[in-house]
């Protein structure tokens, strides 16, 4: 069987990540890094390609993708897995047996930050490192190069400047090979760059905010925007990666799940550092809930198991034997181990990009044709058609007490969701929270675009809702005179719970109640699902769109004192904007919490 890889594409993340790529035994070819996995992957199947990179194509029977939080984990995840598992292409393409530093020499009264692959013998100046590739290097050279204006030039090259280079004509060098720059001035920049070599950056953006503020007082504004500017790129340095951050050993647990599909995923962090994911897609024969399934997954991984149990563990629910599988596998261990799904800081980073990872494959698995075809077969027969639906679409409606309205059309066909033909509609005009007027102004709108000549007819037209929404349904496809289109209303049981829906099929009078079991059921479910949350992402979007615009004023709980620490800290309102919650957290007199309800207010 070829690989589908545009049925593959389909459902990757735009995140970035770390892929490997299988043969047709399940063997690894390949692992590769991406910014943005998706364009990185579509690459391979695009466009020309050299030789050996068709041939490695030419042997693609799987991929498999890990989301992370940031292309430096990625790389550093990358360069792990390389080392363990030795993919025929990589030791091809890739020399991996020695690493790169960078070096700082003690021997030049200006020295360079240097590019060096190995250590030497000789005690001739410091080394920081190993990185996990050149290319990491080179760009933290640069960083360093922008931030602390450091040389870059040979030693050769530096006494015999006679007049300044093009790296200091674009602000890139102090130009200390002419006087533009003092010994100790230069020792100061470069003992800067190696304090944030060694990840103490939070010491020097105090030392650099202490010097801005006397250079603004002393009326030295030239060299206090200067201080500001360097403020701001190493601020963009400071970004808090997963991949390092802190210490401690965990394995994070995290489940996805929709109807008839379900995947756990385990993220490895030993260190501090992710190592590696892994998926599975556990039978949950006996409907157990999720918290109960994890429970269980959690228990039988380990227990039983050659594996190493971490100090720490951590679940996307609340499991509810949690501490009684604490004490098996801290007996187990022979030591103390945690597990919790309360966490803060980075290891909620590291369960919610367990939980990406689990959502990532899930979505994967929804798209496999196989399952498709059964779902789309079987719906065909409790519905009793001559022909299996090519098309579905269905409506769903979302807002706030009546704000901010917003109905939802998705689209499946038999290769899954059909995103090209989503439709959102800004609902306008109808009494606040009437959703059964909002749900008659998108069909009208819809097809009446039909009969105008744009779009096809789906075959089956659901809307999540019950009877009034069923009604309303059939109201207007009559008055528009739309023909051969099979209307299906799911409504949800009282106790709202997923495989206990009533369809009603046509009309309110003929019910249809399918086995929680049942493939078609899952079909319509899944729709149902999507377009709840395409309609809720729309409200959303419109609802928060005038906070967008707001400034620190108009912030609950920012007062004077905290608007100038913020001012102060970023140099100004788009230095706010652009930073992270961790970089607000920052921030003295910031809390967390007022951090979150500052981003809110600016991003919505």
């Amino acid at each position: 069987m070829t690989f589908d890889a545009r049925r593959f594409l389909e459902t990757v993340s735009e995140s970035p990540g770390i892929y490997r790529m299988f043969d047709d035994q399940s063997n690894t070819l390949y692992i590769g890094k991406a910014r943005r996995l998706k364009a990185r992957l579509a690459s391979y199947f695009r466009g020309a390609l050299n030789t050996k990179t068709q041939a490695l194509v030419a042997r693609i029977h799987d991929i498999q993708v890990t989301v992370t939080n940031s292309e430096t984990e990625a790389l550093l995840l990358e360069q792990t897995l390389i080392k363990q598992l030795r993919p025929p292409y990589n030791i091809l393409l890739r020399d991996d047996k020695s690493y790169p530093f960078v070096f700082v020499t003690d021997r030049h009264p200006f020295p360079a930050l240097e590019h060096k692959r190995a250590r030497t013998r000789h005690d001739d100046g410091r080394y920081f490192g190993p990185y996990p590739s050149s290319g990491a290097v080179r760009e933290t050279l640069s960083l360093m190069q922008k931030v602390f204006r450091i040389r870059n030039c040979e030693d050769g090259v530096f006494a015999h400047r006679t007049r300044p280079c093009l790296q200091y004509q674009i602000q890139r060098c102090s130009a200390p090979c002419v006087g533009y720059i003092s010994e100790e001035d230069y020792r100061r920049d470069i003992e800067h760059a190696i304090q944030c070599l060694e990840g103490r950056s939070e010491s020097v953006s105090q030392e650099l905010t202490r010097d801005m503020e006397a250079a603004s007082q002393a009326l030295d504004f030239e060299e206090a925007a200067r201080l500001r500017d360097q403020l701001q790129d190493l601020r963009r340095l400071q970004q808090r990666q997963v991949v390092d951050t802190g210490s401690g050993d965990a394995d994070a647990f995290a489940l996805a799940s929709q109807p008839g599909a379900l995947c756990i995923s385990v993220l490895s962090i030993r260190q501090g550092r992710l190592l590696g994911a892994r998926h599975y897609s556990p039978a949950n024969s006996l409907d157990l809930g999720e918290p109960e399934l994890l429970g269980d997954f959690v228990s039988q991984y380990y227990l039983g198991q050659a594996r190493e149990i971490p100090t720490e563990v951590l679940t996307s629910h609340a499991v509810p034997d949690a501490e009684l599988i604490a004490r098996a596998l801290s007996e187990h261990a022979g030591r103390r181990v945690r597990m919790t799904d309360k966490v803060r800081g980075h290891r909620a980073q590291w369960r919610e990009l367990a939980r990406t990872n689990a959502e990532q494959q899930l979505a994967g698995q929804l798209a496999n044709q196989t399952q498709l075809a059964k779902r789309f077969e079987d719906l065909r027969q409790a519905l009793e058609l001559d022909e299996t639906p090519q098309r579905l679409e269905c409506f769903d409606i979302s807002h706030s007490h009546g704000e901010a309205t917003v109905a939802s059309c998705v689209v499946f066909d038999q290769d899954g969701p059909r995103k090209s033909d989503y439709r959102r509609f800004n609902i306008k005009g109808v009494a606040a929270g009437d959703d059964y007027a909002a749900m008659q102004q998108a069909l009208t709108r819809r097809f009446k675009r039909f009969n105008e000549g744009e779009g096809v007819l789906p075959d089956i037209l659901v809307v999540d809702g019950g009877k009034g929404q069923l009604n309303m349904a059939r109201e207007v496809l009559a008055e528009l005179a739309i023909n051969g289109v099979i209307l299906l209303g799911v409504a949800k049981g009282t106790t709202r719970k997923a495989g206990l829906e009533t369809l009603f099929v046509e009309t309110v009078d003929r019910s249809l109640a399918l086995p929680p079991t049942s493939p078609g059921l899952h079909l319509i479910q899944h729709i149902r699902d999507e377009s709840h949350r395409f309609a809720i992402a729309g409200h959303r979007a419109k609802r928060d769109k005038a906070r967008r615009t707001s400034t620190l004023q108009d912030i609950p709980g920012v007062g004077p004192k905290r608007r100038r620490e913020l001012l102060r800290f970023f140099g100004g309102l788009q230095g706010i904007k652009q930073a992270t919650r961790d970089e607000l957290a920052r921030v003295p007199g910031i809390s967390a919490t007022m951090a979150d309800t500052i981003h809110r207010a600016l991003h919505g």
